[in-house]
């Protein structure tokens, strides 16, 4: 056998193993999802999402000090509007008193330390459940919905939020969210991170039972990249590196290896997120659940490929575990 055919030394010892990574998951690269609702007091279990549930901003002190005791760093808010009037316009998204800028000011307050980021989206708070504003026809009116979803992103940076993070998948919204922080004067205070290349995947499923965000007519087809669209996905990524996004995601996570590749090679001076999003989190709990794999072996695999891919942030429903698991 050649010199060169024996490999096996290089990672025969539990440490030398490690050393093959050129990056490594530490806990500044999780971020946890945290869907927040409209009654204060709320604890309710998300039965398609295993450990997971909506929280009452009363609720939310005590549920986050353990993790942060335990190194969280960062956390992305998703609202969970209840008792709300929606409406076409989505107009409860940025109400003063509506659960996700509560949530923001009160972790802030308890929470100094803490990195807030905000999903920005309509669907949560529309009447017809579709992430921007509709033509009469039913179709999206694509210029009016970039400025609602840049004035809802303004109005989050306003409150406190660090980040601020449009999943629409409007064209043209990150420049417009950018040139709104801008005027704001908190261009310089506040990140955007893009969900780029966000594919209309069927793996959305048990968010779309905790957020309440299902279309009450038809998909989101016309607007999520198709699954197949690489070159769709590259040139979305393009776009909105250029139009000012300071992070660029992609979801989902691990059927979109490739893609979250080409977003590493596409802007490398970016950080890169990514989302494993609640049917990837289902999906393995399901799985260990019927005996295929050990639950924590396969989380930690699945989240080392995205890793691998390029990926600097992972958003995950596993941040408390791993929080855990990487002191063990």
């Amino acid at each position: 056998m050649d010199i060169s055919s024996i490999l096996q030394g290089g990672y025969h010892h539990p440490l030398a193993r490690t050393w093959q990574s050129k990056r490594q998951l530490t806990k500044s690269m999780l971020m946890y999802p945290i869907f927040i609702t409209d009654e204060p007091d709320a604890s309710v279990e998300i039965a398609s999402l295993p450990g997971q549930r909506r929280w009452g901003i009363n609720k939310l002190e005590g549920f986050l000090a353990p993790l942060v005791k335990q190194g969280l760093q960062s956390v992305i808010l998703f609202g969970v509007p209840l008792k709300c009037e929606k409406d076409m316009r989505g107009t409860p998204a940025d109400d003063p008193a509506g659960p996700v800028i509560l949530a923001i000011k009160k972790i802030r307050e308890h929470f100094p330390t803490v990195y807030i980021a905000c999903d920005v989206c309509l669907c949560e708070y529309t009447d017809h459940g579709h992430c921007g504003l509709l033509n009469t026809d039913g179709s999206i009116d694509n210029s009016p919905s970039v400025d609602r979803i840049a004035q809802v992103a303004v109005n989050y940076a306003k409150a406190g939020a660090h980040c601020v993070a449009p999943s629409d998948m409007m064209d043209g919204r990150i420049k417009g969210i950018k040139r709104g922080l801008i005027d704001a004067k908190l261009g310089n205070k506040c990140t955007l991170m893009s969900y780029s290349a966000k594919f209309a995947s069927c793996m959305y499923g048990p968010f779309r039972d905790a957020a309440g965000s299902a279309p009450s007519f038809g998909d989101r087809k016309c607007y999520q990249l198709p699954p197949a669209a690489k070159g769709l996905a590259r040139r979305a990524i393009q776009r909105d590196t250029a139009e000012g996004a300071d992070i660029i995601m992609v979801k989902p996570a691990l059927p979109y290896l490739d893609v979250i590749s080409d977003a590493a090679e596409l802007a490398p001076d970016h950080p890169l997120a990514c989302y494993q999003v609640s049917g990837e989190f289902a999906m393995i709990h399901a799985g260990a659940a019927a005996g295929v794999y050990d639950l924590r072996t396969m989380a930690f695999e699945s989240v080392d490929s995205m890793i691998r891919a390029g990926a600097t942030l992972i958003l995950t429903y596993f941040t408390p575990e791993f929080l855990t698991w990487l002191d063990d």
